[in-house]
C-alpha cells in the first residue's frame, strides 16, 4: 500500500493505492492497481470537481496522460466540510510506477476555476502485503 496527500486551497486529496493480484497477469506484463481517493473540502465555500488529469509513469519512464470529465462518472459537489470518496483502477505494463495529477474544481459562488494537486504515489507490485 502506498499513499499520498496534498492540500490546495483548503481542498485535501488523500490517495491510497494497492496492487490488485486478482486483476493482474504478471506473465503477460499486465499489472493492475486500485487507488482510493478521498477529496475533502476544508474551506468555507462549496466546490465542485469538473475534470481530472492523471500523469502515469511506468518503470521505464514512459508517461501516459489521462484527462477527462469528473471522476467515476460523477462531478461531485462538496459543501464546506464534506468529503467524496471513490475507488478506480490503473493498468500498468510494469510492476512498478507512479501516478500524480490534478483535479480542476470550480467555486460556484464566484464562478472561479482552479486546479488542485494530487501528490505522487507509487504503483508497486511488491509492498507490505507479502
Amino acid at each position: 500500500m502506498s499513499s499520498s496527500e496534498a492540500v490546495t486551497r483548503h481542498v485535501r486529496v488523500h490517495v491510497e493505492c494497492r496492487f490488485s493480484p486478482e486483476r493482474s497477469e504478471p506473465t503477460r506484463r499486465e499489472y493492475f492497481f486500485l487507488y482510493t481517493v478521498t477529496i475533502t473540502n476544508e474551506g468555507p465555500e462549496p466546490v465542485q470537481l469538473l475534470n481530472r488529469h492523471w500523469i502515469i509513469t511506468n518503470a521505464h519512464g514512459r508517461v501516459e496522460e489521462v484527462r477527462g470529465p469528473g471522476v467515476v462518472g460523477e462531478q461531485p459537489r462538496l459543501a464546506s466540510g464534506e468529503s467524496f470518496k471513490y475507488t478506480s483502477g490503473c493498468p500498468l505494463d510494469t510492476a512498478f510506477g507512479s501516478m500524480r495529477g490534478t483535479y480542476e474544481l470550480v467555486a460556484p459562488a464566484r464562478s472561479e476555476r482552479f486546479e488542485i494537486e494530487i501528490a505522487p504515489f507509487a504503483l508497486r507490485e511488491h509492498g507490505h502485503f507479502h
